[in-house]
């Protein structure tokens, strides 16, 4: 996927990155401000709808299964819900994440 900002054909003073694609149908999405030291599940948990987290603003740790994965500012991250998971912020101010939930 494309990872950097671009201005589209017609517009001006306009920059947008594409952080996800069709991905499956559209279960729910929220928005969350983890503070520092913060996150959760505490125990990684499974369940059987999928996540995109996009990340507004910090950074945040993913833990998937057995693997971490940092994700910064304008970065998206796709977590397969049957895999043992968490999320953690991994800065020092609070991290904005956008988690949009979607059918497996």
């Amino acid at each position: 996927m494309e990872n950097k900002f671009i201005t589209p054909e017609g517009h001006k003073g306009f920059l947008a990155k594409k952080l996800f694609s069709e991905m499956g149908k559209i279960q729910w999405g929220a928005i969350a401000y983890i503070e520092k030291n913060g996150g959760g599940p505490e125990n990684n948990h499974i369940h059987s709808d999928n996540h995109i987290f996009i990340v507004v603003d910090g950074e945040v740790k993913i833990i998937l299964g057995d693997k971490e994965i940092i994700a910064g500012e304008n970065q998206s991250v796709f977590v397969d819900g049957m895999t043992p998971h968490s999320i953690w912020n991994n800065s020092d101010k609070t991290a904005v994440v956008i988690k949009i939930s979607i059918e497996r």
